[in-house]
């Protein structure tokens, strides 16, 4: 299927479902972990993760605006 799809669509999809999804998943991920165990290396990178992908998709939002 994602063969019949153009390259612009498939950056889309993916920047607007994928990319939210899966920063919000790491992000809660090591909010839990936070709690649990306290910070710890692997809660600080999967929180500074999730923040890195939205920042990204924020960008790339920014940017798609601009053209």
């Amino acid at each position: 299927m994602w063969l019949f799809l153009t390259r612009r669509l498939r950056t889309w999809l993916l920047l607007t479902v994928a990319a939210p999804l899966v920063a919000k998943v790491l992000q809660r991920a090591g909010t839990s972990l936070e709690r649990k165990n306290g910070p710890t290396s692997l809660s600080r990178g999967l929180r500074k993760g999730g923040e890195f992908l939205d920042s990204r998709r924020r960008g790339a939002k920014r940017d798609a605006r601009r053209r």
